[in-house]
């Protein structure tokens, strides 16, 4: 069954799963988390991908990057520790080889953008606002893994700067800036992005991490530290997103794609709650690949039971 306005038979109420993002129709609240699922032919194989409210990519950069020498994965309690570096194939590829598939993708497509400079940024993202099926680009400012990661998304003035420089490249895709939690007050770099031009907030990214080889006594991970990611960082993520909803984004009426250990449809209402307008699913798909479906499902249910027509209803609604 496709997600949307869903009926299980003539006396069950119509439930809306449909939210709007930033302007953008999404007919669920559920999307991809970037870097979890590649550019969504290789997710495609797995699960329809009418079943999501939205894809986001992995990561786009100016020029192909590598990313970081192996070991660069490692299950921890609770989750996971990437140190991936933002391997891809760079712009001009992912037009070429990546942009067809998307073109026909039946679902709102976001693409995450990295970068090391100001310009790498404004340069991918002009390219891909030229692209009609591409509805959103989302600034990666905040991975962990890489040297520059980091660099604009702990930092509420370099990250202003940034953003008014890629909003003035982009008059037509919304505009998304994913948060880091790395960070000692994550409101003030919010603020910062909404005030530079960012039409919607994704947080949050991983946050750093590290794992140890008692044996060998060396780190785990070739990179040393990398991102911490799963079901371990969900209670930073809801005490950030809440903070972030009352105090910033809900406010100036910008939209919150909350992620970070979500596994479960509980675990999607209990984000929404707490300020965002939609999830994204990533560390949980390594795990099962349908469970979008699985969350999709629940929510249905879940808005069925509390006697609610929309999912709309749940935002921003923890009762403190």
């Amino acid at each position: 069954m496709l997600a949307g306005m869903v009926s299980t038979g003539p006396a069950a109420a119509p439930v809306d799963l449909s939210v709007d993002f930033a302007g953008l129709h999404l007919v669920n609240p559920v999307t991809t988390a970037s870097g979890t699922c590649g550019y969504g032919a290789e997710l495609a194989e797995y699960l329809d991908l009418r079943q999501l409210g939205g894809f986001v990519t992995k990561a786009v950069t100016r020029e192909p990057r590598k990313g970081n020498p192996p070991v660069r994965t490692v299950e921890t309690g609770g989750g996971m520790l990437n140190a991936i570096g933002l391997a891809n194939v760079g712009l001009e590829r992912f037009l070429v080889e990546k942009i067809p598939y998307l073109r026909t993708a039946p679902t709102t497509v976001i693409v995450n953008v990295a970068g090391h400079r100001v310009e790498d940024y404004a340069a991918v993202c002009e390219r891909l606002d030229g692209e009609s099926c591409v509805a959103a680009l989302e600034l990666n400012v905040s991975c962990p893994n890489v040297a520059e990661g980091l660099e604009f998304g702990t930092d509420p003035v370099r990250l202003a700067q940034l953003v008014r420089v890629v909003r003035e490249a982009v008059s037509r895709a919304k505009l998304i800036v994913k948060l880091s939690p790395n960070v000692t007050d994550i409101t003030a770099v919010a603020r910062a992005a909404i005030d530079a031009g960012a039409d919607a907030l994704s947080m949050i990214n991983t946050l750093t991490g590290m794992a140890i080889h008692a044996e060998t006594r060396r780190p785990i991970l070739a990179n040393v530290t990398g991102g911490l990611s799963g079901p371990a960082i969900k209670p930073v993520a809801l005490a950030m997103i809440h903070a972030v909803y009352r105090s910033v984004a809900g406010p100036a009426g910008v939209p919150i794609l909350g992620s970070g250990g979500i596994c479960t449809w509980r675990d999607a209402v209990e984000f929404m709650l707490a300020g965002a307008t939609a999830v994204s699913i990533g560390t949980a798909l390594f795990i099962d690949p349908t469970a979008p479906q699985r969350v999709v499902s629940g929510l249905e249910d879940y808005l069925r039971r509390h006697r609610m027509t929309s999912v709309r209803e749940l935002i921003g609604g923890l009762q403190v």
